[in-house]
């Protein structure tokens, strides 16, 4: 059963790869728009290196993957080694299926538009699975981990200077196209990360605490911890029910509560993140 976990991961992982790489090729390398990524950097230093940037990239991956695999932990970077040798390679494919490559939509803006959105897709899933494309997503979960910001912004703040190096090379509609979509690519990165995690922590108080407890536990088949809280104006002890959902959950949860009890108290509030470490 490891085995097949493990051999799904790596699907996963593969896929999201070729995503990656397909938004580089595709949309960032025909506009020349550097958006903030080691593929971004070495478009810029294709200018004055005579190598193919598939060559680079491998090349700039190979010097942050070290970084990466001492200071992040093993498993991250032994993932990484994968996705590190594969991103390229998969350059290096389209480099020679498509020798050729023009703007699929002749616009630079449309293709950092477009660019943006798919390799948030793939950059989200790797880091959900623990891995990462390679080169500033390594950064980013540097700072992530010890300075403990967004992983959005992390890596906005490491894709700002590669963005700004491209004015050593292009004009300023490619350089402030390179800002402006290294910073989008931070806030929809979050989006989609964020958006694979969220969930709804729900408070109830109720007279039919048992009815809702019940529902939780066994038809919903969650977990629910139960609180004794105190009203401050009649000074009367009641249960506060606390349990944590999907959007799935939540709606079924919520639809059980109108029909048990129409005076439930309810706050809801939307969970990013759940740590948990059972005890060996």
């Amino acid at each position: 059963m490891k085995l097949w976990e493990t051999l799904k991961e790596f699907l996963v992982i593969t896929f999201a790869t070729i995503i990656v790489a397909s938004a580089v090729f595709f949309f960032m390398i025909p506009s020349q728009v550097s958006v903030g990524s080691i593929s971004g950097l070495a478009i810029i230093l294709a200018n004055i290196i005579p190598l193919k940037i598939s060559l680079i990239t491998f090349i700039l991956n190979t010097f942050l993957l070290i970084v990466g695999f001492l200071f992040i932990g093993k498993d991250f970077g032994l993932k990484t080694v994968y996705t590190s040798i594969l991103l390229p390679f998969v350059l290096g494919i389209l480099e020679l299926l498509f020798p050729n490559n023009l703007s699929i939509t002749n616009d630079p803006f449309l293709d950092v538009i477009s660019y943006i959105f798919l390799v948030s897709v793939g950059l989200a899933m790797l880091f959900n699975h623990n891995a990462s494309s390679g080169g500033l997503d390594i950064v980013a979960k540097l700072l992530n981990k010890y300075l403990h910001m967004e992983l959005g912004k992390a890596m906005s703040l490491a894709g700002m200077c590669v963005a700004l190096s491209s004015a050593f090379f292009y004009d300023k509609k490619i350089v402030v196209l390179s800002i402006l979509g290294t910073y989008l690519n931070g806030i929809i990165l979050d989006h989609f990360i964020f958006g694979f995690n969220v969930k709804k922590r729900v408070c109830i108080l109720s007279e039919y605490e048992k009815e809702i407890k019940d529902f939780i536990l066994h038809s919903l088949h969650s977990g629910a911890t139960i609180y004794e809280a105190m009203g401050a104006y009649d000074n009367k002890i009641r249960n506060e029910i606390v349990t944590i959902v999907n959007k799935s959950e939540y709606a079924t949860l919520m639809s059980f509560i109108s029909k048990t009890d129409k005076n439930a108290f309810v706050t809801v509030y939307t969970v990013n993140e759940i740590i948990y470490r059972p005890k060996k």
